[in-house]
């Protein structure tokens, strides 16, 4: 991650630069669990909401559709009543999900260390 002039490839410590929009849609409070939940593969909407404890519905459907727009993610309607509709992620997303998870998976196995230096043990 240096300063380069490459016009193809972001630099996320540029004020102006449009990477850092998509590392805060990725690394949201609610777009790291997404994209969690979404590497197990096809979700509902409901199923999406039932796994992440704790979001609400209109910041779930903001998180999707920010995703969406990055490329990470498709939502693909079915022409069924009721209405069905299924969120799974792009080969683009798959990767961001990958990498998301190797940090989820870090921290899970060091909450126990980080929990006492919070405490200043």
């Amino acid at each position: 991650m240096t300063n380069h002039t490459d016009d193809n490839k972001g630099y996320v410590l540029a004020k102006d630069c449009p990477s850092r929009e998509i590392l805060n849609h990725l690394t949201s409070r609610w777009g790291v669990l997404v994209l969690i939940v979404l590497l197990e593969g096809r979700k509902r909407f409901g199923e999406i909401r039932k796994q992440i404890e704790g979001v609400s519905e209109r910041m779930l459907s903001e998180t999707l559709k920010q995703l969406e727009q990055d490329g990470m993610l498709i939502r693909q309607s079915f022409d069924t009543v009721p209405p069905h509709v299924e969120y799974y992620l792009t080969d683009l997303g798959v990767q961001a999900a990958e990498k998301v998870h190797d940090l989820v998976d870090w921290i899970e196995t060091n909450l126990s260390i980080i929990l006492q230096a919070k405490r200043g043990k």
